[in-house]
């Protein structure tokens, strides 16, 4: 037998691996590719006739430069992959917790198809304040993986507040934490709350994909979405020690309370002007999951900065006439307002912020003293409230602490606002001659 040339084996050798390392690319280019994956899962959801639409950051941050381009083109076809090609471990869609129930006839195709899924589920925040449900589960997540590429499905449900709400994604002991890298999904880490959304349908790559018809606003509220529940459940062991007033008195100011704080938001919101709940209003919240029925008013925070001069027409316009306004812009600001013949005032506080803490201001009308009320430095997150989607100190009991001291948990009905809370402290007076400016009483 003839010597087989070590050169043509070499040669042979080099090709057939040339080959198969072509084959891989274009296997994966074409059959492995995200773009390929997210394919095979419109394709998979849209057999169930389940909406989905891309909430992926990357993506809708790409999709907002070309907007305009995407919404004049007839067919969104290009000469190549721009979005969905883009290199990514993951791709986030969300849906509507109405979108389907059928679940286990969509996961059984998945698997036909060659996705491996995964279901994450907690207790459903919404019946937190009913003994008999409050352990009633329900999905917050999906994850669908197929090859290298994950797609991670984010349920979104309708909150009593005209709001959607997103869950955590919280994995129990027996689950792989290994299955997909957890730790680069994009939502998750915390709650989120969301106005409700607008959807468009567009071709993009040559896929048909609902998006938020203004991705960029959608990726603005997604940075400020961290959400928290109120503590429905420390809220009823403070009324087995402190049992709530029922009374018609304490039941009427609550409506109006109610009333009043739905009404501040409606119209701070109209301006754009960012908000939280303050003062007893945010310790109600805290503590009880309500408003104090002895706390007479409603207490509001906003940033110097998010000042406007519309806010005192705007509740005028409302039906609130300004009550008193204290300070000025550069220094302790403070509107109050009340509609004639109601016993329950709007107090809005305006905080500054110093190099180590924020601070707002409080005058006193007969002497023209000056207070001011330390607060360490926090940061804004949403909660729900009598029915409001409404925001609050996220580092709340910090807060709350600075406001009210340890004993917070201790209702206490006789407060003097000049010398009662333990983060006030004298800053001053008001020169005689500036009195007719930062001293406004109606």
């Amino acid at each position: 037998m003839q010597r087989i040339n070590k050169n043509v084996i070499l040669g042979l050798l080099t090709l057939t691996s040339s080959v198969f390392l072509l084959f891989q690319l274009y296997y994966y280019k074409y059959y492995l590719s995200p773009k390929h994956v997210v394919r095979k899962f419109l394709s998979l959801v849209s057999s169930h006739n389940i909406a989905v639409h891309l909430i992926d950051p990357l993506l809708l941050g790409l999709i907002d430069v070309d907007l305009e381009q995407l919404r004049t083109s007839h067919d969104g076809s290009q000469s190549e992959c721009k979005y969905f090609c883009t290199p990514r471990d993951c791709t986030t869609f969300a849906l509507l917790d109405k979108a389907w129930k059928h679940e286990m006839g969509l996961f059984r195709a998945a698997e036909r198809v060659g996705f491996q899924w995964l279901k994450i589920q907690s207790k459903d925040p919404r019946l937190e304040g009913m003994d008999d449900l409050s352990g009633t589960e329900i999905p917050l997540h999906y994850i669908f993986r197929l090859a290298a590429h994950v797609i991670h499905l984010v349920v979104f449900y309708e909150r009593s507040g005209n709001y959607l709400w997103h869950g955590p994604l919280r994995l129990k002991l027996h689950v792989d934490r290994k299955f997909v890298p957890f730790q680069k999904l994009q939502f998750g880490r915390y709650p989120g709350a969301y106005d409700k959304l607008e959807l468009l349908s567009f071709s993009i790559d040559g896929l048909t994909v609902q998006i938020p018809k203004e991705p960029s606003v959608f990726l603005e509220e997604r940075s400020q979405s961290r959400f928290i529940e109120c503590r429905y459940r420390e809220a009823r062991s403070f009324f087995q020690v402190y049992p709530d007033d029922v009374s018609l008195e304490a039941v009427e100011f609550r409506k109006k309370a109610k009333a009043l704080l739905h009404l501040a938001a409606l119209t701070l919101n109209s301006l754009g002007v960012k908000f939280w709940l303050s003062s007893g209003t945010c310790l109600g919240w805290y503590r009880q999951c309500n408003i104090i029925p002895y706390s007479k008013d409603v207490d509001l925070g906003i940033f110097i900065q998010d000042y406007k001069l519309e806010i005192i027409s705007a509740f005028q316009k409302a039906g609130l006439p300004l009550k008193h306004k204290f300070g000025k812009v550069e220094d302790s600001l403070e509107l109050s307002f009340q509609a004639g013949g109601d016993d329950v005032k709007l107090d809005i506080f305006f905080f500054y912020e110093e190099s180590d803490h924020m601070w707002n201001g409080g005058t006193q009308a007969k002497s023209g003293k000056k207070f001011k009320y330390l607060f360490p430095k926090f940061t804004l997150c949403w909660t729900e409230f009598i029915e409001l989607k409404v925001r609050v100190p996220c580092e709340t009991l910090l807060y709350i602490e600075a406001n009210y001291g340890k004993d917070w948990k201790i209702p206490v009905q006789v407060w003097d606002w000049k010398t009662s809370p333990p983060n006030v402290q004298p800053n001053g007076m008001w020169p005689i001659d500036e009195w007719d400016e930062v001293i406004q009483l109606y």
